[in-house]
């Protein structure tokens, strides 16, 4: 499979309502052919909705979906090439393995022998060839998962669809799982929509994200635009942690300065759609570190509480009536609680919020 073979995705005015709740409003989205797109947000704000429309598995109550340049806005799903991993894998129990993934295959009338070929060129893909005749409750949710993504793999759609995978599975698992979508993904060149609410997943295996919020799109753009750029508040404290501080954008011979505080930070990003005056600040909470003492500016706080968790160690730093929430890398110096400290800000981290 390459890249020719893959469809962009192309939702027009899309809207959907259920009876009188409308859950996607006035939609107009656009996903590149081969590129990975996940849609991240809360539950209920619509992004499952959107999957299930480009699946054919929900029709538009107005509006156009498109695959490539075709419009399959009233199309079912058995006609449309698109396959489709589900949260809860959706395999059937009394099937082998090889039969799971060849459901598909032999629906479409494919013969037993190139069956069996594609069967195992599917398995081998996410490194379960050799496991054909084993049936599912013998598999561990790993296992089974990749079963699923073999699945609809071995059809080579245009379009992947991913709804919330990894859910199902512990933490290391789904790092796995996400490292070997995000390669299979590249590999293949197939255009993917993947939904989850987990802002790591998003961050890790995409090339675009679709931040969405009560049934409309609040931000879309590569992982790190939205991480350092967000448009809003809600996109800053969704999009990872991030402090929400007040803050003023000033000018100073032609540069852009960012004020909290007494400190002043010139910024590392274009400024060009920003107002002088007031502002509110997000600051992520690697661009924050602790002292004791200190010449430069820096805001003076208190700290209100300390989490080691292995890699690194968490502080809450009361300053003024304000909570700040930053990461110090384990082996940096230690901070009691109740201590007094300086709190330094330094780029990258910190963007204006404009609303």
């Amino acid at each position: 499979m390459n890249e020719k073979h893959s469809s962009g995705v192309e939702l027009k005015n899309v809207v959907m309502t259920f009876g009188e709740q409308t859950v996607l409003h006035n939609i107009n989205l656009m996903i590149q052919p081969g590129s990975l797109t996940t849609l991240l947000g809360p539950s209920g704000c619509g992004k499952t909705t959107i999957l299930r429309l480009i699946a054919g598995l929900e029709l538009p109550t107005s509006g156009q979906v498109f695959l490539g340049d075709e419009d399959v806005s009233v199309l079912s799903a058995s006609q449309r090439d698109v396959g489709m991993v589900f949260q809860s894998y959706a395999l059937f129990p009394h099937m082998t393995v090889g039969e799971n993934v060849g459901y598909g295959l032999k629906m479409m009338g494919i013969a037993p022998d190139d069956r069996t070929i594609r069967i195992k060129e599917s398995l081998d893909s996410v490194g379960l060839d050799g496991y054909q005749s084993r049936f599912i409750d013998q598999l561990s949710g790993g296992q089974q998962q990749r079963v699923a993504l073999a699945r609809a793999l071995v059809l080579k759609p245009k379009v992947m669809l991913f709804d919330e995978p990894l859910s199902n599975l512990d933490s290391k698992l789904r790092r796995q799982m996400r490292e070997d979508i995000r390669r299979l993904q590249q590999e293949l060149a197939v255009t993917a929509v993947y939904v989850t609410h987990d802002q790591d997943e998003a961050l890790a295996v995409s090339d675009e994200v679709v931040v969405m919020k009560e049934g409309g799109i609040a931000q879309q753009g590569s992982p790190k635009h939205l991480y350092l750029s967000p448009n809003s508040r809600f996109v800053a404290t969704f999009m990872g942690d991030a402090n929400i501080v007040e803050g003023e954008i000033i000018s100073a011979e032609g540069k852009s300065i960012i004020k909290i505080g007494e400190i002043e930070i010139e910024a590392d990003h274009s400024m060009e759609s920003y107002k002088e005056g007031k502002t509110l600040v997000a600051i992520r909470p690697e661009a924050l570190s602790l002292i004791r003492s200190t010449t430069e500016p820096s805001l003076k706080g208190t700290v209100i509480s300390r989490a080691y968790i292995g890699a690194s160690t968490e502080y809450r730093i009361k300053v003024d009536d304000k909570e700040l929430f930053l990461i110090s890398p384990t082996g940096s110096e230690e901070f009691e609680l109740d201590e007094a400290v300086h709190v330094l800000i330094t780029p990258p981290g910190i963007a204006p919020i404009p609303d």
